[in-house]
């Protein structure tokens, strides 16, 4: 397999300066960055979204004089989407590219691959967006941009799913769950497991599908026939789409729906999903009218969309690129705090550090996580045709969980209609 290296401003992104100001900068070593990231394939949407982020992180910090007065470059490969891809480029980035930071690409699928090279090399790895990666391996100098955090961060990723709906009225009794066999609905079908422990729900269906799998109505046969109260779907964004289309050309109606849907957070796919969307309740991680969001997340927002279409990624960016931000935002801070980029020192300081970031102020647990999850549960209410403009307003999107940052009342039970 030929690869492609790229690095800062050589992808065709808009407006993502590779200069750095001031001549002692423009003498000075780069501080490399590298990682893998799903440019093609069907984590792309994020992942390039993603990356616009983390290259306009670099030119903000560039613009400030970079980190103790050396610039900084992205040196990066297209993963392709593909986990069998990430352990030959973090071993190339490492062993041919020799960068000074390693940090993950986008999703679960993605990073996990990358821990056991990581790992071998003893480096310092922040991971972006990968549910509970760390608590098979146990790496100390694992730390991840992900906010579903706390002690139990797979339960922590669908805590809010189900306290709304144990909140209902009548109280759902039983419950169906699928998700792709893959690393990330691996994990997430394990916390919600152990939910409908708490609960005592009756679980009817729990079965994962291939990766690969293009037709889905089989898969919502299957559920529907058991008659589930709540069904939580652990999907990757192609799979999301799948499911909710033979979900409506099925006619399948529980009385909640939703769950861990990847994708339902994209742009793309919300436009595309259009009404279908109605109904969902859904994981979110950031909105700029969440109760949390601060005039900085907002700020940056603002300057990613300025730069989102006519570099052909997310619109809106509310996803995945404030968090791709904040990761770099946390090197730049680890980096300065450790006082270079020894591996060790930078994961002592991480250990020890709180980081201020547009996503708020956050420290890491022992396993790497945050220390506080901060992970909320949406509804998507009243959607209509599929414009982009409606998906700005708060009533579309309305937040159910945490009860201090709720919005609106949940639609209950589950119909696609309203």
């Amino acid at each position: 397999m030929r690869i492609k290296r790229r690095t800062f401003g050589s992808l065709a992104v808009a407006g993502v300066a590779t200069g750095f100001a001031g001549s002692a900068g423009a003498q000075a070593k780069p501080i490399t960055v590298g990682f893998g990231m799903a440019l093609t394939g069907g984590l792309a949407p994020n992942g390039k979204a993603a990356l616009l982020a983390m290259q306009i992180a670099t030119e903000d910090i560039n613009a400030k004089g970079g980190i103790m007065g050396r610039p900084v470059k992205l040196v990066y490969y297209d993963d392709q989407s593909n986990p069998s891809t990430v352990p030959g480029l973090y071993t190339k980035l490492m062993d041919v590219d020799k960068v000074d930071i390693v940090v993950s690409g986008y999703a679960t699928n993605m990073v996990a691959p990358a821990m056991p090279v990581v790992m071998q090399k003893d480096r310092t790895f922040f991971g972006l967006l990968g549910l509970a990666v760390n608590s098979e391996f146990k790496y100390p100098r694992y730390f991840s941009i992900q906010p579903a955090g706390g002690p139990k961060p797979k339960e922590a990723f669908a805590d809010g799913f189900f306290e709304v709906a144990m909140a209902q009225n009548p109280k759902p009794q039983t419950m169906a769950l699928v998700g792709a066999d893959a690393e990330f609905p691996r994990n997430a079908m394990e916390g919600v497991r152990s939910i409908a422990k708490k609960y005592d729900l009756k679980i009817v269906y729990d079965k994962t599908y291939p990766p690969t799998t293009a037709d889905y109505t089989p898969v919502v046969r299957a559920v529907a026939a058991t008659n589930p109260d709540i069904f939580f779907a652990a999907s990757y964004p192609p799979d999301s789409v799948g499911i909710i289309r033979a979900s409506s050309e099925t006619g399948f109606k529980p009385k909640i729906y939703g769950g861990g849907m990847v994708g339902l957070q994209a742009t793309a796919i919300k436009t595309q999903l259009g009404p279908l969307l109605n109904g969902i309740v859904v994981y979110d991680f950031w909105l700029p009218w969440a109760g949390f969001a601060t005039d900085a997340g907002r700020a940056f927002v603002k300057k990613y969309q300025e730069k989102s279409a006519e570099a052909g990624v997310d619109l809106l960016g509310y996803y995945l690129p404030p968090f791709g931000y904040t990761l770099m935002q946390v090197v730049e801070q680890a980096v300065t705090g450790a006082g270079g980029t020894d591996d060790a020192k930078l994961a002592e300081f991480c250990r020890k550090a709180t980081f201020k970031t547009v996503v708020g102020d956050f420290k890491f647990n022992a396993e790497g996580e945050w220390e506080t999850a901060q992970v909320m549960a949406v509804q998507f209410q009243g959607v209509q045709g599929n414009g982009v403009e409606q998906f700005t307003n708060p009533k579309t999107e309305v937040i159910l969980w945490p009860t201090k940052y709720k919005t609106g009342d949940i639609i209950y039970p589950y119909d696609p209609k309203k």
